[in-house]
């Protein structure tokens, strides 16, 4: 599988088309351009695409296009890069989130930026910087590296033994979600949740509890702490992929 291929697409195969794929292709990665047609990118689509939309002056991208883009760049961790006049690219970025865009170039192109652009995605998906990051807290380590084990293919996982061990840990690292066990010895889970939103730097920080207690008593007791969700120790790797894939699917 090609791991570093940029399909530039647009309305039509224009000069500076022509000699922005010419430009990727000598920078040593695989281009190509795509009509502007769902049909064609999906045949050009693959789970390391970055995709560049090259916009022509006054271009309003179809409604069904931008939600085809919307949905393939919430599916994975692939990228879109924006080209054109901002009065254009602004119609796109209201709808997308930036956070799928990663970078927006004005015209005239700057193409010796746009091509460094290029690389700096590659090389930082190649170091993972892309994925998703997640924290697990639990005292058992047998438990700790079981669930890492399944999630570590696709998110960038990080270990606490501890609720005190994940507060030090947090003081220096930023997390997208905290898999938190909800009984453990000395700073239980709601303890530790609670200490997280008193402070402000990880008052938003999502939290799911891992969990051996499924009754009504112990789900209220946290509620007004507003966890995401209870996952039960007994769940199987598919149902716990799922349920963290969906979570951050919502969020994107």
């Amino acid at each position: 599988m090609v791991t570093n291929k940029v399909i530039v697409v647009g309305g039509k195969e224009s000069f500076f088309i022509r000699v922005l794929v010419k430009k990727i292709q000598d920078s040593g990665l695989e281009a190509s351009f795509v009509p502007a047609d769902i049909d064609e990118i999906n045949n050009s689509w693959d789970a390391t695409t970055l995709l560049t939309y090259y916009m022509e002056t006054g271009e309003a991208l179809d409604e069904d296009i931008k939600m085809y883009l919307l949905d393939k760049l919430r599916d994975g961790d692939n990228h879109m890069i924006l080209i054109g006049d901002p009065a254009d690219t602004k119609h796109v970025t209201d709808m997308i989130p930036l956070g799928l865009i990663y970078r927006v170039f004005p015209r005239p192109l700057d193409n010796d930026a746009y091509i460094s652009a290029v690389l700096e995605f590659f090389d930082k998906k190649a170091l993972g910087e892309f994925k998703k990051s997640i924290l697990i807290v639990d005292d058992d380590p047998s438990y700790v590296g079981l669930v890492r084990g399944w999630l570590k293919d696709t998110y960038k996982v990080a270990m606490a033994a501890s609720g005190l061990q994940a507060i030090k840990w947090l003081g220096k690292n930023k997390v997208d979600l905290i898999l938190l066990d909800y009984e453990m010895p000395v700073t239980n889970g709601p303890q530790v949740l609670e200490m997280l939103r008193n402070d402000e730097e990880t008052k938003d920080i999502p939290v799911m509890f891992l969990t051996g207690k499924s009754d009504k008593t112990s789900v209220m007791d946290v509620v007004g702490l507003k966890p995401e969700g209870y996952l039960l120790k007994t769940i199987t790797r598919e149902h716990l992929v799922a349920k963290v894939d969906e979570f951050f699917l919502m969020r994107s």
